[in-house]
């Protein structure tokens, strides 16, 4: 199968997945960080697809490196939400999630060394 769109990519249909999923987490938290962790967690969830979303339609190698690293800083961050989510008991295991953020990032990692930067 020819990858032609970002949807044809299997890193962005588990990162889109993830996105879902913190959707899902998040709304079970205290009504009181709305504004801050919720919004912070799925901020940082979304902006892993979409900016591998972005970085698939970039032409140059640089660029879409680029997209593809800012993606996996956005990776990051949400791993560590969750892992804070956790010590303050508003989410009782992370480990499925956790897993989740892992294989994205495996994946993730494939992604940017496909691309070749020249220097």
């Amino acid at each position: 199968m020819r990858i032609q769109r970002f949807e044809d990519l299997l890193v962005w249909q588990k990162a889109h997945e993830l996105v879902l999923k913190t959707y899902k987490i998040t709304k079970e938290f205290p009504g009181d960080e709305k504004f801050g962790l919720i919004s912070q967690m799925r901020r940082a969830a979304v902006s892993i697809a979409a900016n591998i979303a972005e970085g698939f339609k970039k032409r140059g190698e640089k660029d879409k490196a680029n997209f593809y690293n800012i993606a996996q800083g956005s990776l990051e961050e949400l791993r560590y939400y969750f892992i804070l989510s956790k010590d303050l008991i508003y989410i009782k295991e992370n480990s499925e999630i956790i897993g989740n953020v892992d294989e994205v990032g495996k994946m993730l990692h494939g992604l940017t060394n496909s691309v070749k930067v020249k220097k």
